[in-house]
């Protein structure tokens, strides 16, 4: 069993030694490291084939000299992360996120707050905006220097409803209304408030024109 770990890691706990599986996957980006290095964890029994043959670096599973630099930053940044949760960031996060997602439905009752009833990470929130365009909504808050994302971390940028978002048991309109906000640990309460005002200011002027 492989287990792609991207989103969890530095977010929430992961115990190898409470999880039943083969083969777990992490990206340093999401934990603020240098892009294009990562950790592959490697239960004691697995047998796994080269990805590139020659040299024996990697244990022999990726031939070919090492990312040093990559690799300390990513180590760093794994240190940095366990700080963080143990110093109880993610509770922060969490709060910061349901002030967000509670302010957002008191003024437009009609959208969904996706997996709020079910276990989540603490720093995303999923908003499927049902009446509106996810895209649009997406652009227009670009165009104010606040990034987001449609649909799911897998389907991010394309304009296909997310098959996840569709194996939650949202429908086609749903999904393509769908946005995703992500938080992170030097995310304040101040740009929370701006994120809240300006995306006000855009679902109204979509209505008007929808």
């Amino acid at each position: 069993l492989h287990v792609d770990a991207t989103q969890a890691a530095g977010k929430i706990p992961i115990d190898l030694r409470q999880v039943p599986v083969s083969l777990l996957s992490i990206s340093g980006h999401k934990l603020h490291a240098p892009k294009g290095i990562g950790a592959l964890y490697v239960r004691r029994g697995t047998r796994l084939n080269p990805l590139f043959h020659g040299g024996h670096q990697e244990r022999s599973r990726r031939a070919g000299t090492e990312n040093v630099a990559g690799i300390v930053g990513f180590g760093k940044a794994c240190e940095l992360a366990q700080e963080r949760l143990k110093n109880g960031v993610m509770e922060k996060i969490t709060e910061l996120r349901d002030r967000f997602e509670k302010t957002l439905a008191q003024k437009f009752p009609w959208i969904r707050i996706n997996g709020k009833e079910n276990r989540r990470l603490p720093n995303t929130s999923s908003i499927s905006f049902e009446r509106l365009e996810g895209e649009a909504i997406c652009l227009l808050l670009g165009e104010e220097n606040i990034c987001v994302s449609t649909g799911s971390a897998c389907s991010a940028g394309s304009l296909e409803p997310s098959h996840v978002l569709k194996a939650m048991g949202l429908n086609a309109k749903q999904a393509r209304g769908t946005v995703r906000f992500s938080l992170g640990f030097e995310t304040t309460q101040e740009e929370i408030n701006q994120t809240i005002n300006t995306l006000e200011k855009i679902i109204w002027r979509l209505k008007r024109t929808s």
